[in-house]
C-alpha cells in the first residue's frame, strides 16, 4: 500500500492519521478552506489520489470526485454516507465503504442519555449547582421520570435496535416506524406513519439513515403529534428533523423538550436552539469514544486493505 495515494479529507483522530501515514503517500486537505485554495490544491494533487477517506460531515460529492480522476474507493470513516454521490460513484465503478456496526452500541447510548438528560434536565441541573442557585434559592424545580415511558423509534436498523433494546431495561415500551413491518421483532409496536408513531410516544427518537424519504420526516406535523410534554431525540442526520419547527415548537410549549446530537449545517447550531433552555445540545459525539474511534479506524484500514489485495470489502456500501 505504500503507493497508494490518500486523500483525507476529514479529521480522524492520531491513530487512523498515524497508519495511514505509515501505510499509504498520505496528502491532507481540510474541505472547508477557501475554493480557490480547495481548487489549486485539487489541480496540483487531485490526478494522483486513488483514495478518498472522508467523514458524514465532508462526503464527496460529484464536483470533488470529477476532480479525481483515478479515484478507486471512497472510505468513510462514519456510518453514514449521505454526502457522498452515490450515482457518481456507480457511473465510474468507484467502490464506496463505512464503518457500521462498531459505533452502534456508543450512538444507543447516548441517545438514552440525552432522553433522560432532557426529561430530567440535568444540565440545567448542574448549571443550577454551578451558579450557586441551590445554596440561594433552595431546591431545584421537579422533573419528569423517565422509566416506563411509551419510546418510540423512526427506524429500527442496527443502532434503532440498540436503543429498544437499553429502554427495555428502563421499562419503556417500544413502538417503531419504518417503510416496512419487521416479523423477528412482534414485541415492538409497528406504526405506518411517522405522525402515528409521534402521537403515540412521550419519548420519539431518530435513528434512521438519510435519504429523499426521510429528509424532514419529523415535521411539524410530528411536533405537534408529540406534543407539549413530548422530547425529540435525534441521533440520525440533521437534516431528519425541520429545525425552524423544532425552535418554535419547543419556544412555544407545542413540544415539551428535545435532546440533539446532530444538526444539518454542522458545526453551525441555530441559534434559536442554543438560546433555549429545554434543549440538550451535544455536538456530533455518538461514535465519540475511544474505543469505537479506534474500531471505525480499523474498519477503514481493513477495507483499504482488501481493497489492494482485491478481495471482498468489509463493509461495502457500493
Amino acid at each position: 500500500m505504500e503507493s497508494l495515494c490518500v486523500l483525507l479529507l476529514h479529521p480522524v483522530g492520531a491513530y487512523l492519521e498515524q497508519e495511514l501515514g505509515r501505510r499509504c503517500r498520505l496528502l491532507r486537505f481540510c474541505w472547508d478552506s477557501p475554493p480557490d485554495r480547495r481548487d489549486a490544491f485539487l489541480r496540483e494533487h487531485g490526478p494522483s489520489v486513488r483514495v478518498l477517506v472522508t467523514g458524514g460531515g465532508s462526503g464527496g460529492d460529484a464536483a470533488l470526485l470529477d476532480a479525481l480522476p483515478r479515484v478507486e474507493i471512497v472510505a468513510c470513516y462514519s456510518v453514514g454516507f449521505d454526502r457522498v454521490d452515490l450515482a457518481r460513484c456507480r457511473d465510474r465503478g468507484v467502490r464506496v465503504t463505512n464503518t457500521p456496526g462498531v459505533l452502534t452500541d456508543d450512538v444507543a447510548d447516548l441517545a438514552v442519555g440525552l432522553a433522560i438528560a432532557a426529561l430530567r434536565r440535568i444540565p440545567q441541573a448542574d448549571r443550577y449547582v454551578r451558579a450557586g442557585d441551590w445554596k440561594a434559592n433552595g431546591d431545584y424545580t421537579l422533573t419528569t421520570r423517565f422509566s416506563g415511558k411509551r419510546v418510540g423509534i423512526i427506524g429500527l436498523g442496527r443502532i434503532g435496535l440498540a436503543i429498544a433494546k437499553r429502554v427495555e431495561a428502563f421499562g419503556c415500551p417500544v413502538s417503531y416506524y419504518q417503510r416496512r413491518k419487521l416479523q423477528a421483532y412482534p414485541n415492538y409496536t409497528y406504526r405506518p406513519t411517522a405522525v402515528e408513531l409521534a402521537a403515540n410516544s412521550d419519548i420519539l427518537v431518530v435513528a434512521c439513515s438519510l435519504n429523499e424519504q426521510s429528509r424532514r420526516i419529523v415535521s411539524r406535523e410530528v411536533m405537534d403529534a408529540l406534543g407539549p410534554s413530548g422530547v425529540l431525540v435525534n441521533v440520525g442526520r440533521g437534516a431528519h428533523v425541520d429545525e425552524p419547527e423544532l425552535a418554535a415548537a419547543l419556544a412555544e410549549g407545542r413540544l415539551g423538550g428535545a435532546g440533539l446530537d446532530v444538526f444539518e449545517d454542522e458545526p453551525e447550531v441555530p441559534e434559536a436552539l442554543v438560546a433555549l433552555d429545554n434543549v440538550v445540545l451535544a455536538p456530533h459525539v455518538g461514535s465519540g469514544t475511544h474505543e469505537t474511534r479506534r474500531a471505525m479506524a480499523d474498519l477503514v484500514l481493513g477495507n483499504l486493505e482488501a481493497h489492494v489485495l482485491k478481495k471482498p470489502l468489509l463493509t461495502p456500501v457500493v
